[in-house]
């Protein structure tokens, strides 16, 4: 058994130095003397510590955040040591947050809300019975997946290669998405910001659901072409739009999208920051354990692929 030799930073928080130690890490003070290297804060300005904190030695670095596509564009990542995200740690949140925004389209909620008179035409409809497409069925969508099933909703995963997943009634693989679109109640977008996946929604997806359906979207605010989005909600070709990430972002005061009677915006919350150290910290420690054990830890990324 190996004894990973942690750096924590750029500051040494307790529950991430105490979640090293639970994991069977040792901390350091210093990065020169680190085999790893967990690192706390997401902000692009303290970046170059991290790239300087590097050497030889560090085999393993652990990131903040699940979307890693800013820190490939800041090369940070390379490919001479193992580096994982933080999807592992987000996803239970994130999910739910899903779940949420896939209930208020349902369930008409956002229209509900801004009424200011009683109208009982405003009706909504069950998850019981609905297929509901997860695009990107990594942690998060998996987490999702398994959230759907108690409410009586099937899930349909679209995957990269199409490999089974558990709780899925199907398997899609990426190459077949466009079979998909016409099928769902609901699609709902976790997938990573890739040069594969960008505006992955556009004109001709929006054009194929089913005019009844929601899309939600809690992966990446490029995948969605926002203009086609809008122009498909106000021809009302599909039901709405339940949305936590957009592009651009921050989304612009006066953008259609904030008053339009058909979305529903959250401003990139589906993570609360109030939780976010604790789970981070769980994940931190999970890995630990796992380098200790000689097991490949969660969330390993893959420069190529983007992911």
């Amino acid at each position: 058994m190996t004894v990973p030799r942690v750096y924590v930073g750029p500051v040494a928080e307790p529950a991430a130095v105490e979640a090293v130690r639970r994991g069977g890490g040792e901390v350091v003070a210093s990065p020169r003397e680190a085999t790893a290297i967990a690192w706390l804060d997401w902000r692009p300005e303290h970046r170059p510590a991290l790239v300087a904190a590097l050497h030889p030695g560090i085999a393993w670095v652990q990131l903040p955040t699940a979307g890693i596509e800013s820190w490939l564009a800041d090369g940070v990542i390379d490919d001479a040591r193992t580096w994982t995200n933080a999807s592992h740690a987000f996803a239970p949140a994130v999910a739910e947050h899903a779940l949420a925004l896939t209930l208020a389209g349902c369930r008409r909620l956002a229209q509900a809300a801004r009424a200011r008179t009683w109208d009982e035409a405003i009706q909504g409809t069950t998850l019981r019975g609905a297929t509901v497409a997860v695009v990107g069925a990594g942690a998060i969508g998996r987490a999702l997946i398994a959230m759907l099933a108690p409410l009586g909703a099937e899930a349909i995963a679209v995957t990269r290669r199409g490999r089974p997943v558990d709780g899925a009634r199907e398997t899609v693989a990426a190459g077949a998405l466009a079979s998909v679109w016409p099928r769902a109640d609901v699609v709902v977008l976790c997938a990573p910001a890739t040069a594969q996946t960008r505006r992955l929604v556009g004109a001709e997806a929006l054009a194929a659901m089913r005019d009844h359906a929601w899309l939600v979207n809690v992966g990446r605010g490029a995948l969605v072409d926002t203009d086609a989005l809008v122009r498909a909600l106000d021809a009302g070709r599909i039901a709405g739009a339940a949305l936590d990430v957009v592009d651009p972002e921050p989304l612009p005061d006066g953008h259609p999208l904030w008053t339009h009677p058909r979305a529903l915006l959250t401003p990139h919350v589906a993570s609360p920051r109030a939780v976010e150290a604790a789970t981070l910290a769980e994940l931190i420690g999970e890995n630990v354990a796992r380098l200790a054990a000689g097991r490949e830890p969660l969330g390993v990324i893959d420069p190529a692929r983007g992911y």
